[in-house]
């Protein structure tokens, strides 16, 4: 890998990035124009002049983003064609001074760097180092770089942080995570660009399109066995920590009532989407009816407008994607043929979802995984991980194998503890190029333990 825009992965999710910038800078644009219509149409009317100056205050900030993040396009791009990828181990830790920032040590061991996420809240949640996380860098950091989840598909550009008593704090906090005593990534040059997990002979099983893996017993160094996954799994569960749990009201069995009853399958459809969007509209008119003169009339109507919009976007999702996911998802559930399965649950930091990594229901620590599924998360925005099974590894029950994407991959409902958990994607073979591209993420690749003793343990330059 000579640059880190020749990594394709890379220069996609770059070329995304400047197109979405581009978009949020010509939607701003395209604001001035009903601005310019309000203007001619009605000239000195006092509402006409409260519209217009919204429109333009709108059509200023949005364009004024755009704007901005074309310009980190640019210099992404300049970072990304000059530098190479460098494996990290790293961090998140939250600080008073700023937003968010990420902490890496350095690739010699003998320090940390300390940076501020350049991102909105929105786009960064997703992408944030995980439990045990690894994450990869391109740049200065005493200047500023790209960061990526390993395989560089998603690009965040940070900043060192400048103040001397944050940078202080923050890398503290960063060594009492134990950060320091990690094991080294192996880096993306060392190795080949997406390992491959060589395909086992399959034999078949009493389930329609479902095999049984049985791989060679010897391991290979690196290869995504059991063993490893596991051990990986372990160190997550125990970096990730777990909220008091609530007491919540248990939601129906899919297998006995329709689908809209089940509280999470509603959410997965959106239909919460479309009640939100329902009650601004609502209450848009509602204020209109009880002051409908004056400037406030065309904030309400900016307002109701806004409401329509993103009724008709969310409704439209509904019809088109939500229902007709949740009904197949519904549908193999009630699969009536159970195939049990050993799992390894792990963290995407790409994606920001868990994942299903399935292994033969017999089987050694020496297994190669069959499939991975990754989930929807059944938690809340700030804890999505509640609601997943409190043991990293264990037995699952799949069901489904009667619908099949366009890609010819099947739809697979995963049972924990007598409730479903819902996919997020179809069941995908861990021997394709996008699966091993997916374990190379959930568990990269990391130096062996003899090497980490050979140096002694380093110490945070403050």
């Amino acid at each position: 890998m000579a640059r880190a825009l020749d990594l394709p992965a890379t220069a996609k999710a770059l070329d995304r990035y400047g197109r979405r910038a581009s978009g949020v800078t010509t939607g701003g644009c395209v604001l001035f124009v009903p601005a310019a219509g309000v203007a001619l149409v009605a000239p000195g009317e006092p509402w006409a002049d409260d519209l217009i100056g919204a429109l333009v205050a709108l059509g200023v900030l949005v364009a004024g983003a755009g704007a901005g993040s074309w310009a980190l396009a640019r210099r992404m791009r300049r970072v990304l064609g000059s530098g190479v990828w460098s494996a990290h181990a790293a961090v998140a830790v939250r600080s008073m001074r700023s937003t968010e920032a990420v902490v890496l040590r350095a690739p010699a061991g003998d320090g940390l760097w300390p940076l501020e996420v350049v991102a909105m809240r929105q786009r960064y949640e997703p992408l944030r180092p995980g439990p045990d996380g690894v994450m990869w860098w391109c740049g200065d950091p005493s200047r500023g770089g790209v960061l990526a989840p390993p395989g560089g598909g998603a690009l965040i550009w940070t900043r060192p942080v400048k103040h001397r008593r944050a940078r202080r704090r923050i890398m503290e906090q960063a060594a009492g995570t134990g950060l320091l005593t990690r094991a080294t990534p192996v880096q993306p040059q060392a190795r080949d660009e997406v390992p491959q997990v060589p395909d086992p002979v399959r034999t078949a099983v009493p389930a329609p399109r479902v095999s049984l893996v049985k791989p060679p017993e010897s391991d290979t160094s690196g290869a995504p066995t059991y063993a490893r996954l596991a051990a990986h799994a372990g160190r997550q569960a125990v970096a990730r920590t777990r909220p008091r749990a609530r007491t919540r009201r248990p939601e129906a069995d899919v297998r006995e009532v329709a689908w809209w009853r089940v509280r999470s399958l509603r959410r997965a459809a959106g239909v919460s989407r479309v009640l939100v969007a329902l009650a601004v509209c609502a209450a848009a008119a509602a204020a209109a009816a009880v002051r409908p003169e004056g400037g406030g009339l065309m904030k309400l109507f900016l307002v109701a407008v806004v409401g329509l919009a993103a009724l008709a976007h969310s409704g439209h999702r509904l019809l088109t994607g939500g229902i007709p996911a949740v009904r197949l998802m519904a549908r193999a559930a009630r699969s009536p043929v159970p195939v049990p399965r050993r799992y390894v649950l792990l963290h995407d930091p790409q994606e920001g979802v868990p994942v299903l990594v399935a292994f033969p229901s017999h089987g050694g620590p020496h297994d190669l995984p069959e499939g991975l599924l990754p989930l929807v998360p059944p938690g809340t925005a700030k804890h999505p991980w509640l609601g997943l099974p409190s043991d990293p590894t264990g037995t699952v029950e799949l069901r489904g194998w009667r619908d099949f994407s366009a890609g010819g991959l099947p739809l697979v409902v995963p049972r924990f503890e007598g409730r479903a958990l819902w996919p997020a994607g179809p069941y995908q073979p861990a021997g394709g190029a996008e699966g091993a591209a997916l374990l190379a993420r959930l568990a990269p690749p990391m130096d062996t333990p003899a090497r980490q003793k050979e140096d002694s343990a380093p110490r945070a330059s403050l």
